[in-house]
């Protein structure tokens, strides 16, 4: 992630409605646990996601490739480290959770930052990944993002499950927002398109969001998929 994106990020994600929503999943998922554990997340940009688990209690480590990003993490008191997702700089078997939010699709390589991943959980550790999907809708605003691919939920189940990991759940997410994503997907996309929404946009995707959490759509198809998968033992 370069700089002007990281600086964009950090600009929106407290009220842009895709993070709060990104966040209210991880929140929910967390409720999964009896106790709270170890924690990473790779790709951690900022490290909203390590401020969401430390308020659930656990300890939290943030991993980023972008130097600027680590030091953006360690300024809201985020433990965070230089590293990229292919080559942690971690331990083996360290980690009761590890996140990949909307990094995989950024990496050539995805196969080996899949392995990396099984890699720091520990024997019965879970890992949750959300991803862009379906290679229809790529667009110009993919490629303004530095995305390589989107997946399907064939190529995302394949590339965990070659990691030795055990899938326990693949969702979607967007299903409401497909059909206007589908219409403005060739569209060209400037630097100045990534700014933030205007606030009555924002809100009414926040509410369409927390609308679908309610509908029976998760098997449908959507603009992102999540998956939560296992180390086995």
């Amino acid at each position: 992630m370069d700089t002007i994106e990281l600086q964009r990020i950090a600009r929106i994600e407290n009220d842009n409605w895709w993070y709060r929503e990104r966040r209210e999943i991880l929140s929910a998922e967390l409720l999964r646990f009896s106790v709270p554990g170890t924690a990473v997340d790779i790709g951690a940009a900022s490290g909203a996601s390590c401020r969401v688990l430390a308020g659930h209690g656990w300890s939290a480590t943030a991993i980023d490739l972008s130097p600027d990003a680590v030091a953006l993490a360690r300024a809201y008191g985020v433990e965070a480290y230089e590293g990229d997702a292919r080559y942690l700089p971690l331990p083996a078997c360290e980690y009761d959770l590890a996140l990949a939010l909307d990094v995989l699709e950024h990496v050539e390589d995805d196969e080996r930052a899949a392995a990396e991943v099984a890699r720091v959980l520990r024997p019965g550790g879970t890992v949750l990944v959300s991803v862009p999907c379906d290679m229809a809708l790529w667009s110009a605003h993919d490629v303004a993002l530095g995305r390589v691919r989107r997946y399907s939920r064939r190529t995302l189940v394949e590339l965990l499950e070659d990691a030795g990991l055990v899938l326990e759940r693949v969702w979607s997410r967007g299903v409401l927002h497909r059909p206007l994503l589908r219409l403005l997907r060739n569209r060209t996309v400037r630097r100045e398109d990534l700014a933030p929404l205007h606030p009555l946009v924002n809100e009414a995707l926040r509410m369409s969001a927390a609308l679908e959490r309610r509908l029976p759509v998760a098997s449908w198809p959507g603009v992102w998929l999540f998956a939560r998968a296992r180390r086995p033992g």
